[in-house]
């Protein structure tokens, strides 16, 4: 399954998702930039994890890790989305933790901004045949 594009210049495939408890998934992101070096694969970075927590409306805790050979990028990392509802919309926090060294943070929050800058857009706007041109 492909998925909207999660980052500008970037493309994703779903390749397990289990939205629950415990439940797995594994994701890939390939840049469109062939310039643009992988965590995974030449173009790509491929991560896997678990749920921890899925409480709807409230937050979802998700523990993955890169697929790499790379020892700098390896590690367990946790991140948390906490959604909180706020005058005509919803508040989202996203709380990174244990994120390798070799992924600066000002990459890491570029990425997540352009993400929910995406997710902003697919639920905003309107969808399907009879929304407006």
């Amino acid at each position: 399954m492909t998925a909207e594009t999660p980052s500008e210049g970037m493309s994703s495939t779903v390749h397990v998702f289990d939205p629950r408890a415990g439940g797995a998934f594994r994701i890939s992101l390939t840049y469109a930039d062939e310039g643009q070096k992988g965590k995974s694969e030449a173009h790509t970075d491929t991560y896997r994890g678990t749920f921890l927590a899925l409480v709807p409306d409230v937050e979802v805790v998700e523990e993955f890790s890169f697929e790499t050979g790379d020892d700098a990028l390896r590690g367990t990392m946790t991140m948390t989305t906490s959604l909180e509802p706020v005058a005509g919309g919803t508040e989202v926090t996203i709380l990174h933790e244990n994120v390798p060294d070799a992924i600066p943070p000002e990459q890491n929050d570029q990425g997540m901004t352009m993400a929910l800058d995406n997710l902003a857009r697919l639920v905003e706007e309107p969808q399907g045949p009879n929304a407006a041109s």
